[in-house]
């Protein structure tokens, strides 16, 4: 399949547009423009009002102004690279026109003294006189048509100027085809949406401020069509996993029955519906590809257990991986009695395993005497063989993108798949980044679970809080001491987690004190993690790789040092790891004082709220999409007009449109099909076309 002859002129060379060379192409490369298609995607961030006024006399400078003048005197500049001065009048008022280093003659000829210009750029007050330094335009009365009313004003870079930018623009334009229309007719009215090329016109031709708000019908129009591309694109992803042949795993319930016996509570309603859900998708024919999403603490390792043993029911076996060892572990310390419970095959795979322990489990796991391996991505290696793998169970998703999620379908022949994240993440955004997936949300925490009180400690209350500790482990209680960087370093008044552990080593004394960080050995990390959550050691100082995972219930105390620093989300995270037993947690935020306005609400909304979702809103208003998920690793892709913040309903609008338009036609080949295939080339998701069902 190749790119549509319509598209041709969109994606030629930036040198066949008027006025450029390599040389300005190797500029615009630098704002990511490499083809017309690029400039099209481009959109003014700004305007300028250049509507002729009569005189400056009303306006309030500084200000943009356009008007017509009768050019007086010239005054030289009096040095060399001083002002020159030229005066003029316009209707009703005298003022002047100022430039630097510009030769006389050439200023003469450009503003011969006794013609009438007309004139438009920044007027300003210097030392109580009315002067434009250097206008933007200057023009022939006749000329004046030339001269938009409203001019746009692009984002540039080193050797891209306004000017440039907009002729470059007005040539991609001149290339714009008619393209069928992709939009939902009734879509397209109900929001009153132009046809795509005029919405790129109107964008890159704004008459007013108005119509550079994403509000305005052609932004919005073009945003859609960015969010609608990106989600058929992941609608062909979940289409082409689930068309990978499914096998339907049906549960007998009795393996279920026992667990849920032998729990000391009842699952909440959210975990019950999301067992319902799994449930139901692995009883289909087709292949599950789910997202569980649940909070810090909301019970999302029993659901997925429950879905392991419905593959265990159905004469399968399950896989649960983690990202690493020491997650992989805790993952086998909490199942392991469960799967007891339920008289179920339970063992570990991870890279430590080797030589003859490793070969009698892979041996095991090949006969089906294994029924749930846990693991780190060493069962992903060429010699593990399932005997009937049904189910995968992936924890931490945004370590994966969808390519991974593939993969991993592809291990076992049309084996289900389960992701589960800990990371609230605003709708907006999981649309963006599962919306190839469907997704369950676990929104309750379990009964009994107390909430963790939260307080704000200004760093200079140190001794006080090294006293409160004291008492606690008097009591028999754990803490984390959370640092936020593991070395010194002169530009930044951060507390080392090495001195931290010295300082509190000495107060605490040897063997009660452990240190986690990440340059560690892994061996010497998890002996630290070990020896903690057997509780040998009382204090576990630590970086922020303790982040993820960690399950000491018996740890009631986490003081956050330098808690102004930290992100939102990861310092719910944090806090997570407090609160899991049955007595009372603080979270104790130790910040450096003064604080800057927006981490002040950083920390006040932390102590407001527990919930995760709403934290993750906030979250996500205060820094942006990009930021909020760490773009690099997020497999969040990059839109160009899309807003995430501020558009999330169209995301969740092209979602369904995009599902409804395959679940109609899986091959694209209608009419409104073959438009968005164009769609697809357009917006450069050249490999959702090869997703495209072939029959």
């Amino acid at each position: 399949m190749s790119r549509p002859a319509i598209l041709f002129p969109l994606f030629a060379a930036l040198e066949t547009l008027p006025g450029i060379g390599a040389k300005t192409a190797r500029h615009f490369a630098q704002l990511g423009i490499e083809r017309p298609r690029d400039l099209l995607f481009t959109l003014p961030y700004a305007g300028v009002d250049r509507r002729r006024k009569k005189s400056i006399r009303d306006v309030k400078a500084p200000a943009t102004v356009t008007v017509e003048v009768e050019i007086g005197a010239h005054l030289p500049a009096r040095r060399k690279g001083g002002p020159a001065r030229i005066f003029v009048r316009d209707a009703e008022t005298e003022f002047q026109l100022v430039f630097f280093h510009a030769k006389a003659e050439y200023l003469q000829k450009q503003l011969p003294t006794g013609q009438r210009r007309i004139v438009s750029g920044k007027l300003e007050i210097f030392d109580g006189i009315a002067q434009i330094v250097h206008p933007d335009h200057i023009l022939h009365p006749g000329e004046a048509e030339g001269l938009p009313e409203f001019e746009p004003v692009y984002p540039l870079t080193a050797g891209v100027t306004q000017k440039l930018m907009a002729k470059a623009v007005q040539g991609a334009l001149a290339r714009v085809p008619r393209l069928d229309d992709w939009l939902d007719p009734a879509l397209k009215a109900r929001e009153n949406w132009p046809d795509w090329s005029v919405a790129v016109h109107a964008a890159h031709c704004p008459q007013s401020m108005d119509h550079l708000a994403a509000e305005a019908p052609a932004r919005q129009r073009l945003a859609y069509d960015e969010l609608f591309a990106h989600q058929l694109t992941l609608a062909l992803a979940r289409a082409s996993i689930r068309r990978g042949k499914g096998r339907a795993s049906l549960a007998s319930g009795e393996l279920q029955a026992k667990v849920l016996a032998a729990l000391p509570y009842d699952p909440t309603d959210a975990q019950r519906r999301a067992m319902t859900e799994i449930a139901a998708d692995m009883a289909g024919d087709k292949r599950m590809s789910r997202l569980l999403q649940g909070d810090v603490g909301s019970g999302k390792t029993l659901v997925a257990f429950m879905a392991l043993l419905i593959a265990v029911e159905a004469g399968g076996q399950g896989v649960m991986m983690a990202p690493t060892e020491v997650l992989a572990r805790q993952h086998l310390d909490s199942l392991k009695p469960l799967a007891e419970t339920a008289g179920v095959v339970l063992e570990l795979l991870t890279g430590r395993d080797k030589g003859g322990e490793r070969g009698a489990k892979l041996a095991a796991l090949a006969r089906g005497d294994i029924h749930i391996l846990v693991g780190t991505h060493a069962v992903f290696q060429k010699d593990v063989h399932f005997h009937d793998l049904r189910l995968a169970v992936v924890d931490e998703q945004h370590r994966f993108g969808v390519a991974q999620r593939m993969e991993l379908g592809a291990k076992g022949q049309g084996a289900d798949v389960l992701v589960m994240t800990a990371t609230p993440i605003p709708r907006s955004l999981s649309l963006a980044q599962y919306g190839d997936m469907d997704i369950s949300v676990l929104d309750e925490k379990p009964a009994g679970r107390l909430p963790v009180k939260t307080a704000l400690v200004s760093a200079g209350r140190y001794g006080e809080v090294v006293a409160h500790l004291k008492t606690a482990i008097a009591d028999g209680r754990q803490a984390y001491w959370v640092c936020p960087l593991v070395e010194e370093s002169e530009a930044v008044d951060l507390t080392a987690a090495e001195d931290r552990f010295k300082a509190l080593r000495a107060i605490f004394g040897e063997g009660v004190v452990g240190l986690v960080h990440g340059q560690l050995p892994p061996a010497e990390k998890d002996a630290a993690m070990a020896e903690f959550a057997a509780g040998r050691s009382k204090v576990l100082v630590a970086t922020t790789v303790i982040e993820v995972g960690v399950n000491v219930p018996n740890a009631t105390i986490m003081v956050i040092e330098r808690a102004e620093i930290f992100g939102l989300a990861q310092l719910h995270q944090l806090r997570g790891r407090v609160g899991r037993g049955s007595a009372a947690s603080t979270c104790l935020l130790m910040y450096q004082p003064p604080l800057a306005p927006a981490a002040e609400r950083r920390l006040a909304i932390l102590r407001e709220t527990e919930d995760g979702f709403r934290i993750a809103d906030e979250d996500l208003a205060m820094r942006g999409a990009g930021d909020l998920i760490g773009t690099a690793q997020s497999g969040l892709p990059r839109f160009r007009i899309a807003d995430l913040e501020r558009q999330s309903a169209l995301m969740a609008v092209a979602q369904s449109d995009a599902r409804k338009l395959l679940a109609d036609d899986p091959a694209l080949a209608s009419p409104k099909g073959e438009a968005a295939r164009v769609l697809l080339w357009l917006m450069e998701r050249d490999r959702a076309i090869r997703l495209i069902s072939v029959g």
